[in-house]
This record gives structure tokens, C-alpha cells and sequence, in this order.
């Protein structure tokens, strides 16, 4: 089994597919089992799809969009049009992508599509070891749903919502054959080394709680039965404002004061979801990037630049040592919203995560939601939430 991770910062599509590609042919084992390409939307996605079917010829070839750019084994790039693949040769695993518009039910979108990638790897019916996922957002709870209908509750599901630069909507998605720009593309991984992942978030608990009493969806009209909005600006000391006249966005003034919901306890300490609030209404009602449901407890939860560009280093240092301390490559998933809120200390997130995986490939992409396992759990889709997924033993 062997792993490498290639970045390009060039702003020409075909150059930076053809950079990529002539690294990946420096290993000298023909063409990948499966790559994973990540990519700014500095990079026209129709563009970069076609380049990479023809540049790259991996069978599963799964492509998803991340806001600015992405990081990894060579560095941050973030100036809009970053570029980075994940590659590996297996020939003892099985991989297998596939891809599917969401449609009007994105339930049976993904479990078509986790079908399919089965097929694709030549293991219908199986179980695989991992679930690699890029989704559009909006549904990823929907989709969630359909993965599990095929592969199982218990199996690891992880990726990142594609994610763009300003969440004007110039997210997409890609498998071997299609682009998406309300997609869904799932990658089934059998591969001959253990997997081992990690989700976390660098928040904690103010200690102000209260219960969704009325919520549609993603939006939340009340709080212990006042308007969500105004609950929020007061949990927060005023942080997050509610509004009177017209819809606003909360996403930035936000994004140190989510919500949480407790999901289970780990050696005694809650382990909370988050939410991303998003959008505050004249009328007091919030959208959150997660659905909740009427009855959750809520809790309203702080962090601080410092926390978020320490919390990345941390789940990579948790999940090499989940591993045994043999790890031979990674694959990062880093909210878009932290990283905005910590841009200019995006290098010492980089480096932190650098110095505990040590000298192996690894691929950081940024994203509007993540897909992970919270210790001891099945699969879930937050906010605001940081993975590490290393694969373990030695590269060969």
C-alpha cells in the first residue's frame, strides 16, 4: 500500500493537473486506486473535472470544492485557487466512487450512490472500512441516512460539506463520471491498512442552555419558547445580534458562539454537535448549517482564535495515537467558518498539524460542515467540527 499527497498553486487548470499528475507518475505504480482531489473555486470546477478524468485516470476519482484552497504535507494555500490530490495504490483494497445529483430526495440520492461505489469497487453488498464524502449543503443529515441504509450504522463515514469562498453558492462536486453542483459523491474504501479517524471541535460549554420548544427544519423559531435570535444575543453577552428590520447573516459574529447539542458522554465529558448559526429573521427565528428537533437541549458554546488553531494539532496528535503511532498518511477535514475566523494564523494550524503526523502525505481541505465519528458514536454531520483520519502501518 503506498500514499502521496501532491499540491498545485498554479491558476491554470491544465497546468496544475499536469503538475499533479507527472508527481503522481514519479512513484512509478501506474495509475492510483483512488484519488481524492480538493480544490478553491479560483479553479472553474466544469474545467478541472475534464482535465482530471483525462490527466489523472483514477477509477475513483472523487473531486469536492473547499473554501479558498486547501493544506497539507506542502503547506496553506488559500488564496482562492489551491489544489491538492490524495493518492493511493492498493492492490490489495478495493476503492470505488460514484456520484448523484440530490434531487428531490437526497436520502435516496446518496444510497444510490453508495450502491453504485460499491459496484464500482467490486464489492456489492459489503461493508467497506471507510466512507470518504463530499455533499452540497443543506441535507447532509438526509444524506447521512441514505449512506447507512446500505453501509450500516456502525460503519465510518467522514468528509466535508464542499464548501466556496463566501457562500454565494459556487460550491461542487465531482466523481468519475459527473459534476455536481447539489451533489452527493461517495468513495468506499477497503483498504489493506486500518483506518483510524478522529472529530472533535475546539469549543466548550458557557453553561447557558435551554430547549427547542418550536423548529422547522434548520430553523429555529424558539428557544424555551422565545425567539431563538433573541436568546442567542443574550447567551452570548450581545455577540450575536438579533434583528428588527430585514434577514441578515450571523455566520461571522457566529462562528465563536455556536450551539451545541450533547450527544453522549466520554469518561464523564459531554461530547456536543455543533451548529453553525446563520441567518437571523425579523421575526426572531435562526437557520442554523444542522437540523435540530423540537426537544433538544441546546447549549450555547465559546471559542477563541487561540482554541481553534490549537484544536487541529490536537485531533491529529489524538488520532496518531488512536493508531498505535504507525500512521503512514491523512486525510484532514477543517470547518470553512474556523478558518475564516482564523485566517491569518491559517499557518499555524498547518504546522501544528505538520509536527504531530510527522513526515507522511496528508491532504487538509476546508469545509461548510463536517462528517465524523465523535468518540464512542456513530457518524453524525456538524459544524464548526475538525477530523483526522490516519491510515495506519507502514507504507510499502
Amino acid at each position: 500500500m503506498h500514499f502521496m499527497s501532491v499540491q498545485s498553486n498554479s491558476v491554470n487548470v491544465a497546468d496544475g493537473i499536469d503538475e499533479i499528475s507527472a508527481e503522481l507518475e514519479t512513484q512509478g505504480r501506474g495509475v492510483p486506486d483512488f484519488v481524492a482531489l480538493h480544490f478553491g473555486v479560483g479553479h472553474d470546477a466544469a474545467e478541472l473535472h475534464v482535465a482530471a478524468q483525462s490527466g489523472l485516470a483514477a477509477g475513483a476519482l472523487h473531486g469536492g470544492s473547499s473554501a479558498l484552497g486547501i493544506m497539507g504535507a506542502d503547506g496553506l494555500d488559500i488564496g482562492g485557487s489551491g489544489l491538492g490530490a490524495f493518492a493511493i495504490w492498493d492492490a490489495a483494497g478495493s476503492y470505488g466512487t460514484s456520484s448523484a445529483d440530490l434531487g428531490v430526495d437526497a436520502e435516496r440520492a446518496a444510497h444510490d450512490a453508495a450502491v453504485a461505489a460499491l459496484e464500482n469497487a467490486g464489492r456489492p453488498g459489503e461493508i467497506p472500512e471507510l466512507v470518504w464524502l463530499t455533499v452540497a449543503p443543506g441535507r447532509e443529515e438526509e444524506v447521512i441516512a441514505g449512506l447507512r441504509a446500505v453501509v450500516g450504522a456502525e460503519t465510518l463515514i467522514v468528509g466535508g460539506t464542499s464548501a466556496d469562498n463566501d457562500v454565494s453558492g459556487q460550491w461542487a462536486q465531482f466523481g468519475p463520471d459527473a459534476l455536481h453542483s447539489d451533489g452527493v459523491v461517495v468513495t468506499v474504501l477497503f483498504p489493506s491498512a486500518p483506518v483510524t479517524s478522529v472529530y472533535q471541535s475546539g469549543y466548550a460549554p458557557t453553561g447557558d442552555s435551554g430547549i427547542v420548544t418550536r423548529v422547522e427544519g434548520r430553523r429555529v423559531f424558539e428557544i424555551d419558547h422565545r425567539p431563538a435570535a433573541q436568546v442567542l444575543q443574550d447567551w452570548s453577552g450581545g455577540a450575536v445580534h438579533s434583528v428588527v428590520d430585514e434577514t441578515r447573516s450571523i455566520l461571522a459574529e457566529a462562528t465563536l458562539w455556536p450551539l451545541g447539542r450533547e450527544t453522549r458522554q466520554v469518561a464523564g465529558v459531554p461530547f456536543h454537535l455543533l451548529a453553525h448559526p446563520a441567518v437571523a429573521h425579523p421575526d426572531g427565528a435562526v437557520d442554523l448549517f444542522a437540523a435540530v428537533s423540537e426537544g433538544d437541549r441546546l447549549w450555547q458554546m465559546a471559542g477563541s482564535a487561540d482554541s481553534l488553531v490549537a484544536r487541529a494539532g490536537r485531533v491529529a496528535a489524538q488520532a496518531r495515537q488512536n493508531a498505535g503511532d504507525s500512521i503512514s498518511a491523512a486525510l484532514v477535514v477543517y470547518c470553512g467558518g474556523c478558518m475564516f475566523a482564523v485566517r491569518d494564523r491559517m499557518d499555524e494550524v498547518t504546522a501544528g498539524i505538520q509536527q504531530e503526523l510527522g513526515d507522511i502525505p496528508w491532504l487538509g481541505l476546508f469545509s461548510f460542515g463536517e462528517q465524523g465519528a465523535p468518540a464512542g458514536d456513530v457518524s453524525k454531520h456538524g459544524n464548526l467540527m475538525v477530523s483526522c483520519t490516519v491510515f495506519s502501518g507502514k507504507v510499502v
